[in-house]
């Protein structure tokens, strides 16, 4: 698997976005620079949306983690936006969301897209992690946070 999803210009702290539709493009754009991704915003955007009209990625306690396969890329790649106001995601447990992990990975790539998301699935569903999230005070500590490698050998 990728060593790092994450890249430090991926991770945004106290997005604002009104709509999914508006989070997925602000998304797709720190996708497109973190990662010197080649392609169009609208693709990444119009992937995920169609992903979520297969039913929501809100997985519970705040968290939703948005993903699509996508062709044009190369491996998979993720970014993180901590929002500024909980938007609703039509997440499993009701609650609004506040934490977004969104993944994109090849279209030929599903056992490495699965992995990718069950990793971060895993660091996001631990209490402390969402914590830490949560009061992370700047973007370096978010994407520290995200990268750290005791928490990816404990979630591996």
């Amino acid at each position: 698997m990728t060593d790092n999803l994450f890249s430090p210009e991926s991770v945004v702290l106290d997005l604002h976005a009104g709509s999914q539709k508006q989070l997925f493009q602000e998304m797709a754009d720190r996708l497109i620079t973190g990662h010197g991704l080649n392609m169009p915003r609208r693709d990444i955007v119009s992937a995920a949306i169609e992903r979520e009209r297969l039913g929501s990625t809100g997985v519970g306690n705040g968290v939703a983690l948005p993903h699509a396969r996508i062709n044009g890329i190369d491996r998979v790649v993720a970014g993180f936006a901590r929002l500024s106001e909980p938007m609703d995601f039509d997440s499993v447990d009701g609650r609004p969301v506040d934490l977004v992990a969104f993944l994109l990975a090849p279209s030929d790539a599903a056992g490495a897209h699965l992995r990718a998301l069950a990793r971060v699935s895993r660091q996001l569903r631990r209490h402390d992690n969402r914590s830490r999230l949560r009061t992370a005070p700047d973007e370096l500590s978010l994407f520290t946070i995200l990268t750290d490698e005791t928490l990816k050998s404990a979630a591996a």
